[in-house]
């Protein structure tokens, strides 16, 4: 029987202000815990008292249009997950109202095997307005749009953002298992095609992993971190950090800001890298090596900037990336998709 590592505890920080956010802790790319970084939010004070003051403070600024629901059946131990064949999913979406959605919340607490219900990254603004108003983040840029998860007791499967983010625990408890980037191959992503929201997700379940069916898991465990977060504390996630997510309490509240600094005028990885599966995944091996060694040279430029032998003036695409530069790239990559 193979046993597997213990998680390492993500660090923890107190009293971070913007300036080691920024200087320190992003430039690390490592997670850490903010103790106590929303503890004065109003909310985060209602839910202290008691579900039902927590609920009744955002009854105050909850809109009546309906928000998407996620459901699942009390056999699924409220893990959102595909269903037995990954033909779909083991949980179905639909569209409620906030009221009805609370009252079940509240009606189900002491129920040992209730239905399984999230509302998730819905944007503040819109699902409670006014709300980010008084339970605000002064670590990151005002623009960034908070996004609510809320719901039961349920489980989130180890999967990454194309994002950095910062969450916050407004109402029960959270646990976070995470990953770093590099163990994607240890982790058993699933389907590409069909995903529960966007990326792919591990196939392996965190709380009873099949070592027979995804041996490779155990060595993603000896990497693995693990955050246990309060009312009040918060997480930062860097990009592509895998996580999995436990929602602890029958009612769970949780605020994220997700941003991306990356040039919003130029095109997306993941298009590149399903580009990748049409013309290089199925080329003969010796191809794929080579044409691994010309992409770490050019692209990731492993070794050393390869335009830096030439003239500016003939650097072409290999120089600065200009406006002008841009709008050839483009229509370079528009005759070539006209040809698929």
């Amino acid at each position: 029987m193979t046993l597997l590592a213990t998680p390492k505890a993500v660090p923890q920080i107190d009293g971070v202000d913007r300036r080691r956010f920024e200087d320190d802790i992003r430039a690390a790319h490592q997670p850490v815990i903010f103790r106590g970084l929303a503890a004065q939010w109003p909310a985060v004070q209602a839910a202290r008292q008691s579900d039902e003051a927590l609920i009744a403070y955002l009854r105050q600024f909850r809109r009546d249009g309906p928000v998407a629901v996620l459901l699942g059946e009390p056999g699924i131990n409220g893990r959102f997950f595909y269903n037995h064949d990954l033909t779909g999913f083991n949980f179905t979406r639909g569209r409620s109202p906030l009221d009805p959605f609370f009252d079940r919340l509240l009606r189900d607490r002491n129920d040992p095997a209730p239905y399984s219900v999230a509302v998730q990254s819905e944007p503040v603004p819109q699902v409670f307005p006014g709300f980010e108003t008084e339970n605000g983040l002064d670590l990151l840029d005002a623009a960034i749009v908070p996004r609510a998860w809320m719901g039961n007791r349920i489980m989130v499967a180890p999967h990454y953002d194309l994002m950095e983010n910062i969450g916050c625990v407004v109402a029960g408890r959270r646990r976070f298992t995470l990953f770093p980037p590099d163990q994607i191959g240890n982790l058993y992503p699933g389907p590409m095609e069909l995903t529960p929201a966007g990326t792919p997700v591990s196939m392996v379940d965190l709380a009873n992993p099949d070592l027979e069916r995804y041996p490779r898991f155990a060595a993603a465990m000896e990497t693995a971190q693990v955050a246990d977060l309060e009312p009040g504390d918060a997480i930062y996630i860097p990009f592509h950090w895998w996580h999995g997510v436990e929602s602890l309490e029958p009612l769970n509240l949780f605020v994220n800001y997700w941003w991306n600094d990356a040039r919003k005028d130029i095109g997306r990885p993941y298009d590149a890298l399903m580009y990748g599966f049409f013309a290089l995944r199925n080329l003969p091996a010796e191809q794929r090596a080579v044409w691994r060694t010309v992409f770490d040279y050019y692209v990731f430029q492993t070794d050393s900037d390869p335009a830096a032998h030439l003239p500016p003036q003939a650097q072409g695409i290999l120089g600065p990336l200009t406006p002008d530069m841009l709008r050839r790239i483009r229509a370079t990559l528009k005759e070539i998709s006209s040809n698929l």
